[in-house]
Order: C-alpha cells, then sequence, then structure tokens
C-alpha cells in the first residue's frame, strides 16, 4: 500500500508539465522512465531500511520484557535486604538519610576597628533620654576586635529553612543574634518565621551590622530601640500579588528587650505590625516607603541616674510603650546597573509615647530621699537622614545627619513637688544631634575598608569628635543583601 502511493505520487510528478502528452518525444518518455524507476527503487530502499528498524525495535521490547521479569526477582530480594538494613540501622541508632545530605551554607564575618575619641566613652550618654541598656555607646578608644559573626543556614525539608547566627563577642563571649526557622512555599504569598530574629520594624533594624552603611546605628535607633531589637516570637508576612510591591506583617514577641523588658508571664510580650509599598522609577529608580507600629508592656525597666546632690540612684519605669516608624528609601542606578555608579538615600522618623509609673531610687528606700512613685508621661521623637554616593567602581562616600527631641516629659513627683526636675538630669529638655562623613572601599562583595569622621553632640554640653577606621570581611556562602 505504502510502495504503490509513492509510486503514484512520483509518477504525477514527473508527468506534470506545462506542455501536453503530444508534445513529448520517444527520447523523453525514455528519460522520465528511467527517472520513475530511480525514485521507486530510492524509496523501496527507505522502506526496507524502515522495515529492518521496526523488527530490531520488536526483538528488543522482547529482550526488555525477558529483563523485566528478572529484575522483578532482583527487586524482590533487593526489598529483603533493604528491610534488613534499614532494622540494622534503627539499631544502630544512625539516621535514615546519609549526612552528606547536610550540606549548610556557612559564612564567618570579621569585623575590626580603630578608635579616635575626644571625650571618655564610659561617660557616654544621650541626654534627655533613658538608657536602653544596649550596646549603644562608641566603644573603647584604640584598636579593637568588633563582634564576629558565624552563621549556618540549610533547608530542613521542602517545608522549612533553618537560620543560626552566633556572635562572637570580643570578649570571649558567644551569644545567639538570630535562630530561627522559616517557611518555603506557602501559599498565597504568606511566610512565616519562628524563633529569635530581628524585627522588621522599620528599615535599619534588621540589617546586619556588617551590612550598614556607616559603622554604628543612628542615634534614633540607640535610644528607641536600644541599638538593634530582636526578640523571641513569631513573625508572618504576606506579599500581595500586584505589579506594585505591597507587603504586611505582623510580629509577636517576648518582649525581653528594650523598650520592653523580660517577665515571667504567658502570651506575648510585645507586638509589631508593618506595611511596606514600593516601585520602580522608570528602569533607574526604585523606592521603598514603609510604617511600622510596635506596642510593649514593660515592667521593673531599671536605670541608673544621679540626683540633685550627685548621688547614684536607680530609677524603676513600669507601663506602656508606643512606637511608631516611618521610614523610606530610594535607589538610583543608571539603567539598573550600579556596578560602576549608584546612588542611595535613606531615611526614618521615630515617635515615642509612654504611660506609667517611674519609682525614683527604687533600690535603695533606706536613702536620705527615700523612694517615692510617681506618673510618667512622655512623648519623644528623632529622624536621621542619610545618602551613600558609589562615584567610581569600589568607592564610596556617605553623609549622615542625626536629630533627636526629647520632646514631652512630665514627672508626677516633679509636678507635686516631692523632687525637682534636678533630680531626673537624664530626662533634661536637650536635642541631640550628630554628623557623620564617611569614605569606604570595597574590592569585593566580601571586604570592605572605611575611614569614618564624626561630631557627635549627644551628651548635653560635650562634642565628641570621633574618627573610626573600620574593616569587615565575609568568609563562605554570602546571601543577597536586604532592598
Amino acid at each position: 500500500m505504502i510502495k504503490q502511493t509513492l509510486l503514484a505520487a512520483a509518477v504525477a510528478a514527473a508527468l506534470a508539465g506545462p506542455g501536453t502528452a503530444a508534445a513529448v518525444t520517444d527520447a523523453e518518455m525514455k528519460e522520465l522512465r528511467e527517472q520513475v524507476q530511480q525514485m521507486k527503487r530510492e524509496y523501496e530502499q527507505r522502506i526496507e531500511a524502515l522495515e529492518k528498524r521496526l523488527q530490531q525495535a520488536e526483538g528488543a521490547s522482547q529482550k526488555a520484557e525477558g529483563a523485566a521479569a528478572r529484575a522483578e526477582g532482583v527487586a524482590a530480594n533487593a526489598v529483603v535486604r533493604s528491610v534488613k538494613a534499614e532494622s540494622a540501622a534503627v539499631q544502630a541508632g544512625s539516621r535514615p538519610a546519609s549526612e552528606a545530605a547536610f550540606n549548610p551554607a556557612v559564612s564567618l564575618i570579621l569585623n575590626g576597628v580603630y578608635s579616635n575619641l575626644s571625650q571618655d566613652p564610659a561617660r557616654f550618654r544621650i541626654t534627655g533620654f533613658a538608657p536602653t541598656g544596649g550596646d549603644v555607646a562608641p566603644g573603647k578608644r584604640g584598636f579593637g576586635l568588633g563582634e564576629s559573626e558565624l552563621a549556618l543556614a540549610a533547608n530542613v525539608d521542602h517545608y522549612f529553612r533553618g537560620t543560626l547566627i552566633a556572635a562572637l563577642q570580643p570578649d570571649n563571649g558567644i551569644g545567639v543574634e538570630e535562630g530561627y526557622l522559616q517557611s518555603l512555599g506557602l501559599s498565597n504569598g504568606f511566610t512565616l518565621k519562628a524563633g529569635r530574629f530581628y524585627s522588621s520594624i522599620g528599615y535599619q533594624n534588621e540589617i546586619h551590622a556588617h551590612a550598614w552603611d556607616f559603622t554604628d546605628a543612628p542615634l534614633a535607633n540607640k535610644v528607641f530601640l536600644g541599638n538593634q531589637l530582636a526578640d523571641d516570637g513569631l513573625q508572618l508576612r504576606w506579599l500581595a500579588p500586584t505589579d506594585t510591591y505591597f507587603e504586611l506583617g505582623a510580629e509577636a514577641g517576648r518582649g525581653r528587650r528594650f523598650p520592653g523588658s523580660d517577665r515571667d508571664k504567658n502570651g506575648s510580650g510585645a507586638a509589631n505590625l508593618f506595611a511596606r509599598l514600593g516601585g520602580d522609577i522608570g528602569a533607574s529608580t526604585a523606592w521603598r516607603l514603609g510604617l511600622s507600629n510596635l506596642r510593649t508592656t514593660t515592667q521593673n525597666r531599671n536605670y541608673n541616674d544621679f540626683d540633685s546632690t550627685g548621688t547614684e540612684v536607680n530609677n524603676s519605669f513600669n507601663g506602656a510603650s508606643r512606637l511608631w516608624v516611618l521610614d523610606g528609601i530610594l535607589k538610583w542606578a543608571p539603567n539598573g546597573n550600579g556596578i560602576n555608579t549608584n546612588f542611595k538615600l535613606q531615611g526614618e522618623y521615630f515617635r515615642r509615647s509612654e504611660d506609667g509609673n517611674l519609682t525614683y531610687n527604687s533600690a535603695n528606700a533606706a536613702a536620705f530621699r527615700g523612694t517615692s512613685t510617681g506618673t510618667l508621661r512622655s512623648v519623644q521623637s528623632g529622624w536621621y537622614a542619610q545618602g551613600v554616593y558609589q562615584f567610581m567602581p569600589m568607592w564610596r562616600a556617605g553623609y549622615r545627619y542625626d536629630r533627636l527631641s526629647s520632646g514631652s516629659v512630665k514627672l508626677g513627683q516633679v509636678d507635686s513637688g516631692a523632687l525637682s526636675a534636678a533630680d531626673f538630669p537624664i530626662h533634661s529638655r536637650y536635642n541631640p544631634t550628630r554628623n557623620t562623613l564617611m569614605l569606604d572601599f570595597n574590592p569585593s562583595e566580601f571586604s570592605r575598608l572605611r575611614l569614618q569622621f564624626a561630631s557627635d553632640k549627644s551628651r548635653l554640653g560635650a562634642t565628641d569628635k570621633q574618627v573610626f577606621l573600620q574593616y569587615s570581611m565575609s568568609l563562605g556562602a554570602h546571601g543577597a543583601h536586604k532592598f
């Protein structure tokens, strides 16, 4: 059937032409017949080749069936051996999966700094704001090893990913900076995180120190978040399925760190809500705005102060703390390529209100003035703005301006006349400021050398002229930085 069809097609193709049958000579007819015979032989050869390939395939199939039958017997024996091996593994207490499957991403961050300070760092204060208990001072003078960071991260399975970041202190102490699990592949844009992690309040807070654009944190982060807020708890994020970037998030934590305090209670001690919106402006510019609200209730949040006689006293605050943070960032790179040059503008505004009771000299009731408790109501704010410009490959320059407002602080003991404002010098009215310049050299994504100058007027009546020379090196796995 196939041969007849091909032959008919060949004859039709050969005889098709503009002339009539009468116009064809005997010689031409002979030539056409030879061409048809040639085409017939070629097609017959092709058909024979196809028939041979078909026979070979059928033979291979029969062999495969026999091999499959033999494989069934082999598989049965393999199952028996597998069961025996599994039983032996259980008895030996070994894991069912190979240890080679555990291949976490490991990184080590090395930091070091040389500090030249005109004021004694041991006397560092931010006038007008209660001490946070965090690491807010500029550090010791001279050469010093900064905080090193060891990180491990890996997928637990196709549902979760685990991360552990340990802080190696220069005084040989070790602490857990972050340790959390994060969900993978939750539907509808949701992501869940549980454990200890940096809060997503504002912009700067959740960035690790080695990725900061300046050696130290902004003043606002120091007085309102104790330099950097990390807590134990849960975080849920939702990323909207829209062209414009829109994200909502909620956190529930223990509230163990300033502005909260660790308490023996069930439930959460702090809650944070945040929303973020962002997008692109053309091919070269991207932006993002964020709004966060942190609520916590503190119990026995202690700090030291000096009364009007110069005697050191210990005060304690109990009450509610509410903090709003508005953050924004603008990034520019020509056509989205920031290798040669780019610019980043970043800023945040903080506003905190606290309402509760302040106990004066709570740790020394037998002192001359004894102890007393009165109301405390305060509204304080602060902000910073910074710009960093990469003017050529590997080189960046930046400027930051910080400003705080001690705002309104009303003390019940002062209003009643029991004590004077001089007995609470930390709550003096003052607006701290700071100007900072920096220049850094980045040979690669893994290394950075930085020179920074600052004029710090955090303490009333004292200006600290600061010079920092810093290195930051990243070894091992290096994930993408935050937008």
